[in-house]
């Protein structure tokens, strides 16, 4: 049995770039946290500063890396009556960082947990997107190897719904190249860079040009909002111009993997695309190969 009512696990927001926006409510968790866990506590303690607090509380790290360590000694903590104060260095914890595995297990032993809301790029790209967003999807980071990229990838390249995804600056090119390969240079997408910051920037354009734009150098944090794919009835043998189809398939097929896809990925991506049958385009794929 335990001696005392156990603490409540806070999970808030901090602003993505402008102190500004961080919450009367925030300032003062800051300043009243018994332990504050966090990505980095160097910028706990920066942001503290910025909004005229001072923190008294513990400081814990917790990120990638350490939080299965941590989350022990976290819950013990919790368990002891203790509130922790949960943040990411910049919008929602919990969301492409650690911070869930901590929510899920407090929850999971019965220890409250509750939301300070604020700040997430997630939303906030979307807002400025102008691309639709009664229905979208989270997808992260996309995988760091080329290959797990152009498959996640050729998964994604028939998804209707708007995607959002998270990239650095380091591989922000490649990606956005990899997803013009995969979706067609010609979908429609919005980078967004350094939200909220001194150098905000909005790019809008097709993946293929967003590509080139790319190229040219990209700092700061990147969040990408792209398109989902039209809607396409599946297409049948009898339909007019099926061969024409069929054969426009069979060339972007060969123009994917002249930009380095794999076949089978790029014959998985154009018929998702297209709405043809993906044992038809492979087909003619072979029997193109077999031509020439």
């Amino acid at each position: 049995m335990r001696d005392s009512d156990p603490g409540t696990l806070i999970v808030a927001a901090t602003p993505l770039g402008e102190p500004g926006d961080a919450s009367p409510r925030l300032a003062d968790a800051l300043a009243t946290a018994q332990l504050i866990a966090a990505e980095d506590t160097r910028r706990v303690l920066r942001l503290a500063r910025m909004l005229g607090v001072r923190v008294t509380g513990r400081l814990v790290s917790y990120y990638n890396g350490v939080d299965a360590g941590k989350a022990a000694e976290l819950l013990a903590a919790l368990e002891g009556g203790t509130d922790i104060l949960l943040i990411a260095d910049a919008g929602m914890p919990g969301v492409s960082d650690p911070g869930y595995r901590l929510v899920g297990a407090a929850a999971q032993a019965g220890i409250a947990v509750t939301v300070l809301p604020g700040p997430s790029a997630v939303t906030a790209a979307l807002a400025v997107s102008g691309l639709p967003t009664d229905r979208f999807c989270f997808e992260g980071f996309p995988p760091r190897g080329a290959g797990a990229r152009q498959r996640r990838f050729t998964e994604l390249a028939a998804e209707p719904r708007t995607m959002v995804f998270f990239e650095s600056r380091r591989r922000v090119a490649a990606t956005l190249g990899e997803l013009a390969a995969a979706f067609g240079a010609d979908r429609q997408a919005v980078a967004c860079r350094e939200l909220t910051k001194t150098h905000e920037e909005i790019a809008r354009g097709t993946l293929g040009e967003l590509a080139a734009w790319a190229e040219r150098g990209v700092l700061g944090e990147i969040t990408l909002v792209v398109a989902g794919a039209p809607a396409r009835s599946r297409r049948s043998q009898d339909e007019p111009g099926w061969a024409a189809s069929v054969a426009a398939a069979v060339a972007e097929v060969s123009a994917r993997e002249a930009a380095g896809m794999r076949r089978k990925l790029a014959i998985a991506a154009v018929a998702a695309e297209s709405g043809l049958p993906k044992r038809e385009v492979y087909n003619a794929v072979v029997a193109g190969g077999r031509a020439g």
